[in-house]
């Protein structure tokens, strides 16, 4: 679809699937490099609840044992963030003395990275890695390290392949931006 509508708002296509797997398959190299013959069972967390779709093509991608655990963190409303960071569901599983993949669907101002790094750290991470699919260079200002980035995209609003505008549009395999 070249394409498509939600609510109020036309997106057209920007990535498409192909492109998106090519990515993930680059970024699963990474990981595979570092984590090759790891003794432990590192953790992915997959941060709900747009990163439900890279975590399992991530997944099908790793050669090593890990753990799938997940956590909720919000802080969009509509199209835009509030740059107020909650929990609304904490970690799954316990992670103290773990090294920890963090599995982002996106990183744009970096307020969520920020605190889930504090959460980790508080919870006893051993070590934790960040694991984005898309990154806003142009938005993202923290200090934090990006320890994978699949692709850098442009500071436009985007829905599908997990990402959603008011929890619609999460399931198109392909990515949309506003078309305004």
């Amino acid at each position: 679809m070249e394409k498509v509508t939600l609510k109020d708002k036309t997106f057209r296509l920007s990535i498409p699937y192909e492109k998106i797997e090519k990515a993930i398959d680059n970024v699963a190299s990474q990981i595979n490099a570092d984590f090759s013959g790891c003794e432990d069972i590192p953790v992915l967390l997959c941060v709900l609840n747009g990163s439900i779709m890279f975590t399992a093509e991530l997944m099908k991608r790793l050669n090593f044992n890990c753990q799938v655990v997940s956590t909720k963190l919000t802080s969009y409303v509509g199209t835009s963030t509030s740059g107020n960071v909650r929990q609304a569901m904490g970690l799954t599983a316990d992670i103290s003395g773990r090294r920890v993949i963090v599995i982002e669907d996106i990183v744009d101002s970096g307020n969520t990275i920020v605190e889930l790094k504090r959460i980790l750290a508080e919870k006893g991470a051993s070590e934790s890695r960040i694991c984005t699919l898309l990154l806003k260079p142009e938005a993202y200002k923290k200090d934090v390290k990006l320890d994978y980035v699949a692709m850098e995209i442009p500071n436009d609003f985007i829905v599908g392949f997990g990402l959603d505008y008011d929890e619609l549009g999460r399931n198109f395999k392909d990515i949309y931006m506003l078309d305004e």
